[in-house]
């Protein structure tokens, strides 16, 4: 039975690394959900157990925040947004400075992946328009996204599974998220702006890029409901995942926007992709085969629950297996107060080493490319590698920092 457990786990994980398996159509939503069906068929875990494994809060608050997410991508929040941006009359390192501000913001409030996906081909079109060389804009979107989402609980997927996991404080959190993200959005800006010094024009003709209409009302409502969210976030302790689904209600009880737009929206592939992990990790826990493997580190030295050697681990295997599936696989060891803050904050950093790190790089780069802007690995490499040490650098220090001499 172990050994079944085992080679199915090794599988999906496999996946995880490739992004994709030799032969087969299947992307990592698709590895992770035929590993959980492997594991039924094969009566390693019953239906029961399969169900009992998904973490539903987790899923819910995803759901929530994903319909959030939509009503301001239909009322023409982002595009709005995006062509004040470009249109300010800044110089460059300027725009640089406001893009990385704004998509700081909205990524710890926002889901980082749907602000990359409908920020950045309005994005590339301003730049060319004022020729502007739109990569080092891209680039920024990217690394901003994901270290400004490190700030809260909500601002990417592994944050809101690790918060919902651990029962941890959203308005806590942010004493631990907050100061390192902030910091490191003036780092991404440093880099980027010293990087591209004297190379920002671009002479190429902007793309027609299609995008709703700026609706005053349906942005106002979803900006009042974002408001409640966060407020009652701070102030109440009602369950997350409950305020989140009360909001995702009244938005899709619209008369003028209808609930397929919005829930078209919705990534169901990630809300699979946990479903999958969720079901895949419970067995190897269930089978013993986890806590051995722990045991097994522990005896060689490597001691995970302490922030040390977690925040070391975490690091690579992010860039490894990608963000979720790493916090899924070492939230078992979370024992220490600080385990939370250090996962979050290292598994979301960590994704700006490289364009497979993590969901926001990749969407970036795929969307520039479908208005004919190239960012090869190398490229971005030459940006997400010192924006990773640094933004790292400086989370370490103030976990530290944290553990010496703040109270926990």
């Amino acid at each position: 039975m172990n050994l079944t457990v085992l080679l199915i786990f090794l599988f999906v994980y496999l996946g995880m690394i490739l992004g994709r398996l030799p032969g087969l159509a299947l992307d990592r939503t698709g590895i992770a959900l035929l590993g959980a069906l492997l594991l039924l068929v094969s009566d390693q875990v019953t239906l029961t157990q399969a169900w009992m494994a998904v973490d539903v809060p987790t899923i819910a608050l995803l759901f929530g925040l994903m319909v959030v997410s939509a009503q301001f991508r239909l009322g023409g929040f982002y595009s709005r947004l995006t062509s004040s941006i470009a249109k300010a009359e800044r110089t460059p390192e300027g725009l640089l400075a406001l893009l990385v501000s704004v998509c700081g913001l909205l990524s710890a409030l926002l889901a980082n992946d749907i602000v990359c996906l409908a920020m950045a081909p309005l994005l590339v079109e301003g730049c060319l328009r004022r020729r502007l060389d739109p990569r080092p804009f891209l680039l920024a979107l990217a690394c901003a996204s994901n270290v400004g989402s490190a700030a809260t609980l909500i601002g990417n997927p592994q944050n809101m599974l690790i918060g919902q996991s651990l029962n941890l404080s959203f308005a806590g959190y942010l004493v631990d998220g907050g100061i390192p993200s902030l910091l490191g959005l003036v780092l991404t800006w440093a880099i980027i702006a010293r990087s591209y010094r004297g190379r920002w024009q671009a002479d190429q003709l902007p793309p027609e890029v299609e995008a709703p209409p700026f609706d005053v009302w349906q942005t106002g409502k979803g900006m009042l409901v974002l408001v409640g969210l966060v407020a009652a976030f701070l102030l109440v302790s009602w369950p997350r995942e409950l305020v989140a689904l009360g909001a995702a209600g009244l938005l899709l009880s619209s008369r003028r926007m209808a609930s397929r737009r919005i829930l078209a929206l919705v990534d169901w592939q990630l809300l699979i992709l946990f479903i999958g992990l969720f079901v895949v990790n419970h067995a190897l826990s269930a089978s013993g085969l986890l806590d051995r493997g722990i045991q097994t580190l522990g005896d060689s030295g490597i001691d995970l629950s302490s922030p040390g050697w977690l925040f070391a681990l975490t690091v690579p295997l992010s860039n490894l297996v990608s963000n979720v599936p790493a916090t899924m696989l070492l939230l078992p060891t979370a024992t220490h107060p600080l385990s939370g803050p250090v996962l979050a904050l290292a598994s979301t950093l960590a994704g700006n080493l490289f364009i497979v790190g993590s969901i926001a790089n990749i969407i970036v780069i795929d969307q520039a490319a479908r208005t004919g802007i190239a960012i090869g690995w190398r490229e971005h490499a030459r940006i997400g590698i010192p924006v990773t040490l640094a933004t790292l650098a400086i989370a370490a220090l103030w976990l530290w920092l944290r553990a010496s001499w703040l109270p926990l």
